[in-house]
């Protein structure tokens, strides 16, 4: 009982806006290296002027726990408006940052929500002037129309979630507001701070609030991490590692397997596709050749974009012959689509770094386009090593019949 009236009191209001401005500070933290990271999203912006104003109204909450404090009227007004306005505009920032920009969610109906807030708090302080002209006693400072418009804004909210994304976690949090909103409604008009279990839900319900406001924003940010670091390793196009990240990813699988094998493929006519068919129409059949070729390797490898129509493979696995899964790819390619590719292979000896062996595959690419094209050519060194190793098999062979 003792623990529910501190925490129904002052020390549980300044434990509950300590917690909160912890949390805006993180977030605020968050805004201010989104900003730098994409200046051009205005939104960020935003957040990072709504953000202050947050914490600066939770600093007049804690003012108000102070009882000499807590009988000014402009402070309770203060941190009325601007709990309700800053409210607005966050969910603005948020609603814009997760819904689609098909939906095209516009300002301009958030404005006029905050303008709507001056407007109503403005009346009543007209039509009852003794709201600010005498102290605040302990029935609280009573603005039941700015307390109702803040019910009706935060429903208005709930129900216009059409095409945003995290909609569950975001309506969560909107859900939580509006009980807050109702327990505060409840304890000053109702039952008057007479059930400590309600001025509890007051203090503690924004600390959840924020929190899932918080975990949304940092959700978006990690988002954005990927992001970035997918479009650094990866081909905008086909989605194939970029030529730096396929040879890097090469290393890595040659200093592990000790041999790994290229597989070159260049699409034949790709040209002409492009004259007579145009870009969009190319673009598209690159991209189903790259899936091919990305299916093909999963698991054995990996697959990237060399440049223009020249995409590769990448067979590391032990046991897995590379002109077989070049002529399975070949195959399906002409089969799937409408193009052919012509097809090099070549496989790291003793000593080759990526980039010969690479180099050697272009080479036997080559080859294949020169003699009549959607075919699969193994480069000498591959077909001499594979020549030596049947070689050496056939006296083992004869060795074990005649023993």
């Amino acid at each position: 009982m003792i623990i529910m009236q501190e925490l129904a009191g002052p020390t549980g209001q300044t434990f509950a806006s300590a917690c909160v401005l912890t949390i805006l500070v993180l977030m605020l933290f968050m805004a201010i290296r989104l900003y730098k990271s994409y200046r051009r999203n205005q939104i960020y912006r935003l957040l990072m002027f709504v953000l202050p104003i947050i914490m600066a109204q939770q600093g007049i909450v804690v003012a108000l726990a102070s009882p000499g404090l807590s009988r000014y009227p402009y402070l309770h007004l203060t941190a009325s408006l601007t709990g309700l306005i800053s409210f607005i505009i966050i969910n603005f920032v948020f609603m814009k940052l997760y819904t689609q920009p098909s939906s095209r969610l516009k300002g301009m109906p958030f404005l006029f929500m905050s303008l709507g807030a001056i407007a109503i708090a403005g009346a009543q302080i007209a039509f009852t002037p003794e709201l600010m002209n005498t102290p605040v006693g302990e029935d609280g400072f009573r603005l039941l129309a700015l307390d109702f418009y803040g019910l009706v804004i935060n429903f208005a909210i709930l129900l216009n979630l059409r095409g945003m994304e995290q909609r569950f976690h975001y309506s969560a949090s909107l859900i939580i507001f509006f009980v807050y909103q109702l327990a505060k409604v409840a304890d000053v008009y109702v039952f008057h701070g007479g059930v400590p279990m309600l001025a509890v839900l007051t203090h503690l319900l924004p600390v959840i609030y924020y929190t899932l406001m918080f975990l949304l924003l940092f959700e978006w940010v990690i988002e954005r991490l990927l992001m970035t670091f997918q479009s650094s390793i990866t081909d905008g196009l086909t989605s194939l590692y970029n030529r730096r990240h396929f040879n890097k990813k090469a290393e890595q699988l040659l200093r592990e397997y000790k041999r790994v094998a290229i597989i070159f493929c260049d699409i034949d006519n790709f040209k002409k596709l492009n004259d007579t068919q145009g870009h969009h129409r190319a673009d598209g059949v690159l991209k189903q050749v790259a899936e091919i070729i990305k299916e093909e390797t999963a698991g054995i490898g990996a697959a990237g974009r060399y440049g223009g129509e020249e995409l590769l493979g990448l067979v590391a696995a032990p046991g897995i012959k590379p002109e077989t899964v070049a002529e399975q790819i070949r195959s399906r390619i002409e089969r799937e689509t409408m193009v052919t590719v012509s097809v090099g292979v070549s496989i790291t000896l003793e000593g080759n770094s990526v980039e010969e062996v690479v180099k050697q595959a272009d080479e036997a690419m080559y080859l294949s386009k020169t003699s009549g094209k959607n075919k699969v050519t193994l480069h000498p060194s591959l077909q001499r090593s594979r020549s030596r190793s049947d070689s050496g098999d056939k006296p083992k062979r004869k060795s074990s019949a005649s023993s």
